[in-house]
């Protein structure tokens, strides 16, 4: 089934840490959107060097787990059974082995549906220049951040740059700093290494990154609105703010400069992966600040070319390669009262077009800026009369309020209340809107990623009430820009309500584990279009699950943070297995 049947077309005129840092560094295991044909139809995940038991014509059968179905009955089952890359049986049935090609006992390890993002970067990731170390996100100290980058090194080509690109915080770190270029020099010695914080840096590098960015500042600067990185010696280059060069911006430019598309295929790929090592099967892109001109070293981190940045992930789709789940948004950021490039997408692009495993959403996560106002509104109404799905981020009561109120106008006069429009992030809230938005059919996606930088009484995410309020509702991590790809933190501060450096700073709005996982997997189905066909362990669904290395029911909630998968399966297919289980 299509990620676009049963849409209302009434308008379609119009382990131990050590070794989970390894893994996570050294993994590389046409929709219309950028010149390249679609897959076929139902193409499914896996192909090309992955593991391939559980694949089309063969039969998997995983027994004596606590395998946690997320279905309406949120039941717990030991055993399922997958041929063709669905469930065949779970529970009950499952025990019978008669022509079973493939066994594998759980040893009573817990599974769980593949986790859902409901709002996340990733495609970004997947155009991250550098051997990118993602397991950076998952450090604890600087040591671990020095593990994770020397456990990256073998492969890495002499002269090739190692990075770490957003998606952390010192923050997560005990020393609560960058690493220094000493540190960076011990953990890799004879490779450049850039980490870079965020959007705009700060960053830092070692030895042979400064050693080649001062080469470049003793000559002509490449751009002539570069400006000189300069280097201090402790490796730090300093930052400034959006939309100006400065040293940082002007070291990711250069380093964009080098990168070719045989590069961001072996970025996408090792996104997938390390998505898959940590149960994350299923993305809904959000992309950021679109740039459709040529690279510039005022750009940030987010920004990237808007017709051309899903190319290698439609190029490994097209051979066979994917491994994860994407749903492919569109974000449009100008204020030009005309909008002309949000007029040209809805007049030449499909939504909801695509197969199971790569397709086009909507517009998200804006169709334009909040402000102005008018040109806003002007965008909302151009969404809705071409009948897509809207969505839109708000930082405040007063822009939630907007959103509302703008919604409730264009409802009244094109009808919005089948599409699904969905608000992100929603810091405050309050019973009137979440009232008007259920009468809308929208939805609310809870932000998580606060855990990384919020602090006693910066807002944290009003979880308790929108959940006991009734109205659809997910959780999102925002994940690899700002904070996280790995959903295991998100969840753990929407149990706890602490964040990075131990603070509790969202009492009163913790929620359960089961409804904050319940959030992250069937919940966040119904903002993919995709509630029909994943999120829960149910008979004819697509068979995408995780086993977990570690008990998220029963861990203590300060380690929820370091589970990560042994096993991950998507459309039946072995896309991550780090052995810890027999195959037989």
């Amino acid at each position: 089934m299509s990620p676009g049947d049963g849409h209302d077309r009434k308008r379609t005129e119009g382990i131990s840490r050590r070794n989970v840092f390894r893994a996570g560094a050294g993994t590389g295991a046409v929709l219309a959107m950028g010149g390249l044909t679609a897959a076929p139809a139902g193409a499914s995940p896996g192909h090309g060097g992955h593991d391939r038991h559980g694949g089309p014509g063969e039969r998997l059968r995983l027994v004596n787990g606590k395998i946690h179905t997320m279905d309406r009955g949120d039941r717990v089952v030991s055993s399922v059974v997958i041929e063709d890359g669905r469930f065949t049986a779970v529970g009950r049935g499952g025990d019978h082995g008669d022509g079973v090609t493939r066994t594998i006992d759980l040893r009573g390890r817990t599974v769980i549906p593949g986790i859902i993002e409901s709002h996340i970067h990733s495609v970004s990731l997947a155009n991250r220049p550098g051997f990118h170390v993602a397991a950076v996100e998952r450090a604890e100290s600087i040591a671990d951040v020095q593990e994770a980058l020397a456990a990256r090194r073998p492969g890495v080509p002499s002269g090739q740059w190692i990075t770490a690109l957003g998606g952390w915080h010192p923050n997560q770190w005990a020393e609560r700093r960058l690493p220094t270029l000493a540190e960076l020099d011990d953990a890799v010695p004879d490779r450049p290494v850039l980490l870079y914080q965020n959007f705009t840096g700060p960053a830092v590098t070692n030895s042979a990154g400064k050693r080649f960015f001062d080469k470049v500042d003793d000559g002509p600067l490449p751009h002539p609105d570069a400006v000189k990185v300069n280097v201090a010696e402790n490796g730090l280059i300093a930052t400034g703010g959006f939309g100006v060069p400065t040293p940082a911006t002007t070291a990711l430019y250069l380093l964009r400069r080098q990168q070719t598309f045989d590069d961001r295929l072996r970025s996408s790929r090792d996104m997938m992966a390390y998505s898959a090592s940590m149960g994350l099967t299923a993305h809904s892109d959000k992309v950021l600040f679109p740039t459709p001109g040529p690279l510039h070293p005022r750009q940030v981190l987010s920004n990237l070319d808007h017709y051309r940045m899903y190319d290698p992930l439609l190029h490994l789709h097209a051979k066979g390669e994917t491994t994860i789940r994407m749903e492919f948004n569109f974000l449009h950021n100008q204020s030009d009262p005309q909008l002309p490039e949000l007029r040209e997408r809805l007049r030449n692009q499909f939504t909801f077009f695509g197969d199971d495993v790569q397709w086009t959403g909507g517009i998200g996560e804006w169709a334009a800026p909040l402000s102005p106002r008018d040109v806003w509104f002007q965008a909302q109404r151009l969404v809705a009369e071409a009948g897509w799905r809207n969505e839109n981020a708000v930082a405040d009561l007063a822009e939630l309020t907007q959103v509302v109120e703008g919604w409730e106008a264009v409802d009244r006069e094109f009808g919005i209340t089948g599409d699904r429009y969905i608000v992100h992030h929603v810091p405050v809230v309050t019973e009137d809107l979440l009232d008007r938005l259920h009468a809308l059919g929208a939805g609310v996606v809870m932000r998580a990623f606060t855990w990384i930088t919020g602090t006693p009484g910066s807002g944290g995410a009003p979880f308790r009430t929108i959940l006991d309020h009734g109205i659809k509702a997910g959780i999102e991590g925002d994940g690899v820009h700002i904070s996280t790809l790995t959903p295991w933190p998100h969840l753990q501060y929407a149990v706890t309500g602490v964040n990075a450096l131990g603070q509790l700073v969202n009492d009163g709005q913790q929620i359960t584990r089961r409804e904050a996982l319940r959030a992250f997997t069937r919940e966040n189905a119904w903002f993919l279009r995709a509630d029909d066909r994943l999120g829960s362990i149910e008979k004819g669904k697509p068979a995408d699950l995780v086993v977990l290395d570690r008990d998220y029911f029963s861990v203590p909630e300060n380690e929820i943070k370091r589970i990560s998968a042994v096993l991950t399966i998507v459309g039946g297919r072995i896309v991550h297995n780090t052995g810890a289980l027999k195959i037989r």
